[in-house]
């Protein structure tokens, strides 16, 4: 190699180690902000459950004081969960479902523009959470989050411990 494509490689190679310094603190700017915007919208809905059942009737939904209940139960303790780091994956798998059923039953025309008109799809309420919860389900919740603390101090059954193998 000559000493051009050296100095490419190690100037590479910097980049790569200083952006991957910040990839922790970026998700857990992500998980503490928009943990936070999906509890407050869980709360509202739960000091709202009238107007939440309404709207869920009107769109059909199956038991929809029960669905509304869920709903914001599930967006309260979810977003708190996500904030703190605490079972991410699983939260971020919930409030993925979550936002794809919001989707599904009040944003359908958005969804299906999801290739015509990416706008539209991207503008739609849910967008926002379902791309944070997605960020950090395929992600996980990075080195500061208590599901890393208890990873390192309660490895897996069989000694598999996937925070010493990936602690992001």
């Amino acid at each position: 190699m000559n000493a051009f494509s050296v100095q490419v490689r190690n100037m590479y190679a910097f980049a790569v180690r200083a952006a991957s310094t910040l990839q922790s603190p970026f998700l857990l700017f992500v998980r503490v902000y928009w943990g936070f915007q999906i509890a407050q919208n869980g709360w509202a809905k739960l000091h709202n459950l009238g107007r939440v059942t309404d709207f869920f009737a009107s769109l059909g939904l199956p038991a929809p004081s029960f669905t509304a209940t869920f709903v914001s139960t599930i967006e309260f303790a979810g977003g708190i969960l996500l904030a703190i780091g605490l079972f991410s994956r699983f939260t971020s798998g919930v409030l993925t479902i979550d936002m794809l059923t919001a989707y599904i039953t009040a944003d359908r025309e958005a969804l299906f523009s999801i290739i015509s008109d990416p706008d539209k799809f991207t503008g739609a309420a849910p967008y926002t959470i379902l791309f944070a919860a997605l960020l950090i389900l395929i992600f996980g919740p990075g080195k500061f989050a208590l599901d890393t603390l208890l990873l390192r101090k309660y490895p897996y059954p069989g000694g598999t411990n996937l925070a010493a193998k990936n602690p992001d």
